[in-house]
């Protein structure tokens, strides 16, 4: 329990100081004491008032900056919920949010949005046709995986992956009679990232995440008697099948509304809360605020990496990601392979 007093504070100051270096970094550098003065200025503070700033400054922070943290912020949070949700679900530690075809779905309704040139006449194409996709895929999966009012989890991953293979094939088809700059639009969709993500992005995100994150967050408990297995949450009177396909189908539209915004960003669902398991332990009601803050400090600390390692390019934080991912995926495996010996 000490631990935990200790914990959860410092993961409070690393989300703190990742976020005002996610805003202060760039190429257009702004020193931390003028965003504290900016922020406290724009919400009347008496604090920071003799600290100067420009308008350069202030249209970089508010424009730029501000948008693409909170961002990243929203979609690592949803991201890290909903995987510490799903690997509860399957008991399985290398579960992710698109183990259910939910980021296969995103991109079927992505590409078509391109394909049909609807990303020209307004920017909520895409991301609603993404989430339409998504949605669809997780219909689907739980279409196939369901018999006789029950979904098993093994038959429930391999429907996932069939229809995720399913809607590849349709991605791919559909690429194929697209023109070269409209494959680079999902090209640059597909990889995943934060450039260029404005208050509108914000906004479309923040509803759908937050309250799927709320409404984990109170299935904690149910989470919890769910983990011990069939019989045992049977045996205290919880209603299995109704409970699993709910928190099943809340984590799947977090993920989509997450992927919709900033593209197919890989780990963070893998990594973070896997990463919290092993600190805070198997507890729901604490590794999920765990996996949410760690998620959205995660996704930032990518993007800000991302951002100055090779300036002036941007390197993508879907890229970055997975090249911070990939090894701790690797230890993962081997991990749970001699486990298994």
């Amino acid at each position: 329990m000490k631990k935990m007093t200790v914990f959860f504070p410092l993961l409070f100051v690393c989300f703190f100081i990742i976020s005002l270096i996610s805003l202060s970094w760039g190429q257009i550098d702004i020193p931390f004491e003028n965003i504290l003065a900016m922020l406290c200025h724009e919400l009347h503070i008496p604090l920071f008032a003799d600290v100067p700033f420009t308008p350069e400054q202030q249209a970089v922070l508010y424009h730029i900056r501000m948008p693409r943290t909170l961002v990243g912020l929203l979609v690592g949070a949803g991201l890290g919920a909903s995987g510490a949700v799903m690997q509860g679900i399957f008991s399985n530690p290398l579960a992710d949010p698109g183990i259910i075809g939910v980021s296969s779905g995103a991109s079927v309704g992505a590409v078509i949005a391109i394909a049909l040139g609807l990303t020209e006449l307004s920017m909520f194409y895409m991301p609603l046709f993404a989430f339409a996709g998504a949605l669809l895929a997780v219909t689907l999966t739980v279409f196939l995986a369901m018999r006789h009012g029950r979904i098993p989890v093994m038959t429930l991953l391999l429907s996932g992956v069939v229809v995720g293979m399913l809607l590849g094939a349709m991605t791919s088809g559909i690429l194929t009679m697209m023109n070269e700059q409209k494959m680079q639009q999902y090209l640059f969709w597909t990889i995943g990232g934060l450039d260029y993500r404005r208050w509108e992005h914000v906004f479309l995100a923040v509803g759908p995440i937050c309250g799927g994150i709320g409404v984990m967050l109170l299935m904690a408990r149910h989470l919890n008697i769910l983990v011990l297995g069939d019989v045992e949450a049977k045996a205290v009177g919880m209603p299995v099948m109704p409970f699993r396909l709910f928190l099943l189908i809340i984590a799947s539209l977090t993920t989509a509304t997450g992927v919709c915004v900033s593209g197919n960003i890989g780990f963070v669902g893998l990594v973070v809360p896997h990463m919290m398991r092993m600190l805070v332990g198997p507890d729901h009601r604490r590794l999920l605020p765990a996996s949410i803050i760690a998620g959205g400090t995660f996704l930032v600390l990518c993007d800000t990496i991302g951002r100055i390692i090779m300036p002036p390019i941007e390197i993508r934080v879907g890229v970055m990601t997975a090249v911070l991912g990939t090894p701790y995926f690797l230890y993962l495996l081997r991990r749970t392979r001699n486990m298994s010996r």
